[in-house]
């Protein structure tokens, strides 16, 4: 049990920008931290539609709303998962060779194609949220980035790892993890079906996000890494919000 509430406070601090009061540091719990991702992606769902919620009892004006809501995601996890996606979309889109495909990945530096493709990807996240109607159900994005992280953990654990990535070296993860975490994905878009009804495509699309965007990055970059899952995450929550507004 102690290795797993290690486990789960290392998440805490690693994956997330809220402060965990519990700061701890076990190797032998590090095989255990991507399956805690998901409950990580339950804290911030629940921040994200009580922000929702609170922002709209105040009334506050609605194009304030969308840009709350479209920077929310990428503050509470203090950018990470941006900086992945910026990293990523320098490295696809140069389509040079492998190595130097790999090499611009890990370059420190940001490029033009980062640089306009965030701005498509924050001014996409900013136009879908404004544009979602006042009728719909947005309650189903708390479940949103619980399966995204779902996702992002199954990757990691499953997908070959780059040689210079920080998972090259990880510690084999027990079998049952991946069954843990396809049983999360399966749970929520069965709680999103059943509980939100048409809204439960939001989930369907988060997952064919992180399919289209995870099978162009690491077929790019013939690996997996953290730069890789954070593009992926990303995208796929983008893709959840394009289907709440066009729902």
């Amino acid at each position: 049990m102690k290795k797993y509430l290690h486990a789960y406070a290392m998440c805490q601090s690693m994956f997330c920008a809220i402060p965990c009061p519990f700061k701890v540091w076990d190797e032998k719990a590090r095989s255990c931290m991507l399956l805690f991702l998901p409950v990580i992606g339950l804290e911030i769902g629940a921040l994200w539609v009580g922000l929702k919620w609170l922002l709209g009892f105040l009334q506050v004006p609605y194009l304030v709303l969308a840009l709350v809501l479209c920077a929310f995601p990428y503050l509470v996890t203090g950018f990470m998962h941006l900086d992945g996606f910026m990293d990523v979309t320098d490295a696809v889109c140069s389509w040079r060779d492998l190595n130097r495909r790999r090499e611009i990945l890990k370059d420190s530096h940001v490029g033009s194609f980062a640089v306009v493709w965030c701005v498509f990807l924050l001014l996409g996240s900013f136009a879908f949220w404004a544009s979602v109607p006042e009728e719909a159900d947005y309650f189903c994005m708390i479940l949103v980035p619980v399966v995204s992280r779902c996702c992002s953990a199954m990757a990691v654990l499953k997908l070959k790892p780059m040689s210079t990535s920080q998972y090259a070296e990880k510690e084999k993860a027990a079998g049952w993890h991946l069954a843990v975490l396809a049983a999360a994905v399966l749970l929520c878009v069965l709680i999103g079906f059943l509980c939100f009804g048409k809204y439960g495509f939001v989930l369907i699309g988060t997952l064919f996000g992180y399919a289209f965007a995870l099978r162009r990055s690491y077929k790019s970059l013939e690996g997996m890494n953290g730069d890789i899952s954070g593009y992926c995450l990303t995208i796929s929550e983008l893709c959840a919000v394009a289907v709440l507004a066009l729902l």
